[in-house]
């Protein structure tokens, strides 16, 4: 049988440096900038996990983001200790919340932000319940 290890998180962007600034600013994401065929890619380390973010041109058949609650794939992840700080660190600096601050069930409360190119963010805490 397989194994299977995480590796990535892709996001499609018009607007890749403002979409790299954006996670920079919200989440201390640590933005890594290379050259891929001779153009610049900017790829970014959050949470521990690998995020790349990959331009997207006019003409290219991308289509535009869905809104959300969608099918498929609809978020992701990130937890944090003292969220309610950390909630009013985001709130501070402009982040739109989608849901605001609950308790998810015993021990875990959440709360939905929305980046860049309509991409869903959980930001959550876990303790013993």
């Amino acid at each position: 049988m397989a194994t299977f290890t995480y590796d990535h998180i892709h996001i499609r962007s018009t607007d890749p440096e403002k979409t790299a600034a954006y996670y920079e600013r919200m989440f201390e994401a640590e933005i890594i900038r290379t050259m891929q065929d001779g153009a610049t890619r900017i790829d970014m380390k959050i949470g521990g996990a690998n995020v790349f973010i990959a331009p997207v041109t006019v003409g290219s058949g991308v289509n535009p983001p869905p809104v959300t609650p969608y099918q498929g794939l609809d978020h992701f992840g990130l937890e944090v200790m003292d969220i309610d700080k950390v909630v009013a660190d985001l709130k501070s600096k402009g982040a739109e919340f989608t849901m605001e601050l609950k308790q998810a069930r015993p021990g875990v409360r959440i709360c939905f932000v929305r980046g860049p190119e309509g991409v869903s963010i959980e930001v959550l805490e876990r303790k013993p319940a």
